[in-house]
């Protein structure tokens, strides 16, 4: 037995490589195998999108745990706990199953090395066989899949879900998957299979044609928003598919949109919910670090905005909010380097008080790897936990205090106010 605690499995799982010299996925095939492919064992929903796709599992995963369906749901990334990437029911998994699988994961690698004594897994890989194992191992009804990034290379594609889903199209990873919008459709419609229906919510016209050819050359039925299904957000969110009409409790107007793109997808499996518990299901869900208000008068609102979709949307809201309450919208933001920065400062608003900060993870941005123009316009905080309590004890009533631009910040406030 390789592992003896949870602590032992993280470890291990961060020390492996992120990538493989060739991007296909016959390295998980190959360890699904040995473990009898346990990711054919649940029924799935795979779920992509370049904004949405964690809200929309959560919405989902709740309404099929509400209509007594024994649900799993792999996410990512985490915001408090690694376990938060596998979770059954709404439960992390616990430390004992995780050790429990990561050593069956384990022993399935060492018996590949017999004949492959190179054979080895990236970080995610492992991630996400775990999870189809426990998945397998407690007999789930549905699991709920989020692709790590893109569809067809990411690891998780290796399901026949019930349902695909792809809830948006923007520019994000585009090193990876890009450069072009329409390279990130393509790659994103790779989880569209045959003869298994896909949600589609907010995707642009100019790629909206790349979804629709790849849907036909599968069999593939398209049910996309604002044709198939709609939703308007007044006073309330209103929900429409053929001759239901469901209200929700009013959310953010990008929240509006995953609701119905997941609620769409829970009426395509046909399991039964009474239109009442839908709506239970929906207003009592709580998606951790995206939009989250951790404090109200004055506001402290957490996001993990960190592409310019997701940013625009964030802002739109708070400035909104902003408009109400008539204060000052402050900002304590850090980014990955690798992202637009340029792009996503240009979105503030000039009144908008922003520090710069950085956090201890290899990616994040230091001082120098913010645009030269950024560094100069706005302050700089080394130290996030500083930052954030200076401009939480300075905020006036009606002031809205943001923290945004990574969720491994999120994560880092989230763990702060809990402690």
């Amino acid at each position: 037995m390789k592992f003896k605690d949870a602590e032992d499995v993280i470890d291990h799982i961060y020390s492996l490589p992120n990538l493989h010299p060739k991007n296909d996925l016959s390295y998980i095939k190959r360890v699904l195998d040995v473990l009898d492919n346990p990711q054919n064992k649940v029924k799935t929903i795979h779920v992509t999108g370049t904004n949405g796709k964690g809200s929309t599992t959560y919405y989902l995963s709740n309404l099929l745990k509400k209509a007594g369906q024994k649900t799993g749901l792999f996410v990512s990334p985490y915001i408090n706990k690694f376990n938060e990437r596998i979770q059954l029911n709404g439960n992390n998994i616990p430390d004992n199953d995780l050790v429990t699988v990561a050593n069956e994961v384990e022993n399935a690698i060492i018996k590949l090395r017999l004949s492959d004594p190179n054979f080895s897994l990236v970080t995610f890989e492992y991630e996400t066989v775990m999870a189809f194992l426990y998945f397998a191992k407690q007999k789930c009804d549905y699991a709920v899949i989020e692709v790590g990034i893109g569809g067809e290379h990411d690891k998780t594609n290796v399901i026949t879900p019930e349902v695909s889903v792809i809830t948006t199209i923007g520019l994000d990873h585009e090193k990876i998957i890009g450069p072009t919008i329409q390279d990130i459709a393509k790659e994103k419609s790779g989880i569209i299979k045959h003869n298994r229906p896909v949600v589609l919510g907010n995707i642009p016209d100019k790629v909206l044609s790349i979804l629709e050819k790849k849907s036909g050359k599968e069999q593939s039925k398209v049910y996309l928003l604002n044709r198939d299904y709609q939703v308007t957000d007044e006073q309330q969110i209103e929900y429409r598919y053929f001759d239901k009409e469901i209200l929700f409790d009013k959310r953010p107007q990008v929240e509006s949109y995953d609701i119905a793109i997941a609620l769409t997808a829970f009426y395509l499996l046909k399991v039964d919910l009474s239109d009442k518990k839908i709506q239970q299901a929906i207003n009592a869900t709580q998606i951790p670090g995206r939009y989250q208000l951790v404090q109200k008068h004055p506001d402290i609102v957490l996001d993990g905005a960190h592409n310019i979709q997701a940013m625009k949307n964030l802002l739109e809201f708070v400035h909104k909010q902003n408009k109400i309450l008539g204060g000052k919208v402050k900002v304590l933001i850090t980014m990955m380097k690798d992202k637009d920065l340029d792009q996503v400062f240009s979105l503030f608003n000039e009144s908008d008080q922003i520090t710069l900060t950085t956090i201890p993870y290899p990616r994040a941005a230091k001082l120098a790897d913010f645009p030269i123009e950024v560094r100069e316009k706005y302050n700089y905080a080394e130290d996030y936990q500083v930052a954030y309590k200076n401009l939480k004890n300075d905020l006036n009533v009606n002031d809205i205090l943001l923290v945004t631009g990574s969720f491994y910040l999120v994560g880092a406030i989230l763990n702060m106010e809990e402690h």
